[in-house]
């Protein structure tokens, strides 16, 4: 416990130590955020800054290798993960500073990128002996096999996952903060669950993968708290792709890696909401031609009903907060 609370700690100051530099290098370099015309609240924040998941994509990193120990299959693979999204997301972020305007990666070569890593590891988990096909149905140790299903589910569950996060980033603190909150959860969960999964009897580094698997997760919880000080409003740097695609796959193996990716329903539910909103918006206007959200995602929309930006961020944080306390009081019982 002492270790998780030292790793998080560190990486929090690495994150506090490469943001300054970072937000220099990108001033200097004048990669700033390009604002889509049709939000209108947000002109001011023309310019500002952007691809701060690099903030904590090197900070996770350094942090994670100082204080993993034995075995640390999974949590590698995730952390690989977490920094092959991250560079995706930071093609489209350079594009768009290149050509300042904010249409960055086409959507079919984003969607190609998300597949091809997405599958990537979904064979890794069904061949992996310690995952399989196995996934637990929410708050029970209850385990389906779904055999070589896991290959599609995971797939589905990681472009969901990562287009959410990158959708739910549209205020100055919104995708960090929700993200900051679900990672703390799962920290909590994996730990609730590790001795659960050493009395499988998966074999002796179980222990261990588990840990660095808690670990890989403080880290980043530790290094996007850090990003928050410089992201909250006014923000001083965004995230961009760079970041948002980064979490959200960072989250979707750590709960992968668990067989709990059933449980991201409730842990990330406002993700869910933003990309339900998005997608109803979509759905029913091709239908009706009409819009049943003033803008979607749906923090726009509250936006344009006149919500403080501020407020927005604070009742996605603390919805976040209830829903996993609920997720971690459900898997106690």
């Amino acid at each position: 416990m002492i270790t998780f609370l030292l790793a998080f700690l560190i990486s929090f100051l690495f994150g506090c130590l490469f943001a300054p530099i970072i937000i220099h290098i990108v001033k200097k370099l004048k990669a700033g955020q390009n604002i889509l015309l049709y939000v209108e609240t947000h002109k001011k924040k023309q310019g500002t800054p952007t691809l701060g998941g690099l903030i904590f994509l090197l900070s996770v990193s350094c942090c994670f290798f100082i204080f993993t120990y034995g075995q640390a299959q999974l949590a590698t693979v995730a952390l690989v993960v977490f920094l092959s999204f991250g560079l995706l997301g930071f093609l489209d972020d350079f594009i768009k500073i290149k050509t300042h305007n904010n249409m960055g990666l086409r959507a079919y070569q984003k969607i190609i990128g998300q597949v091809g890593i997405s599958v990537l590891i979904a064979v890794f988990v069904y061949n992996n002996p310690l995952l399989g096909g196995v996934i637990f149905l929410p708050f029970s140790m209850i385990q389906i096999d779904i055999a070589w299903l896991i290959i599609p589910f995971v797939i589905f569950t990681f472009l969901a996952m990562t287009n959410s996060a990158n959708l739910t980033d549209g205020l100055d603190g919104l995708a960090g903060g929700v993200s900051f909150v679900c990672l703390l959860c799962l920290s909590v969960i994996i730990y609730l669950c590790k001795d659960f999964f050493i009395s499988q009897g998966l074999g002796v580094g179980v222990a261990e993968e588990m840990d660095n698997l808690i670990l890989l997760s403080v880290c980043a919880s530790g290094a996007v708290l850090a990003f928050l000080c410089f992201n909250c409003n006014p923000a001083k740097i965004f995230m961009g792709d760079t970041g948002s695609l980064a979490l959200g796959g960072l989250i979707c193996s750590l709960a992968t890696f668990c067989g709990m990716e059933l449980l991201l329903i409730i842990i990330c539910i406002m993700f869910v909401v933003s990309a339900l909103s998005v997608c109803i918006q979509v759905l029913h206007f091709k239908r009706t031609k009409k819009r049943i959200f003033l803008m979607a995602p749906l923090h726009h929309h509250f936006e344009q009903k006149g919500v403080n930006e501020t407020k927005i961020v604070a009742i996605y944080i603390i919805v976040t907060i209830i829903s996993s306390v609920l997720a971690v009081l459900l898997c106690l019982i």
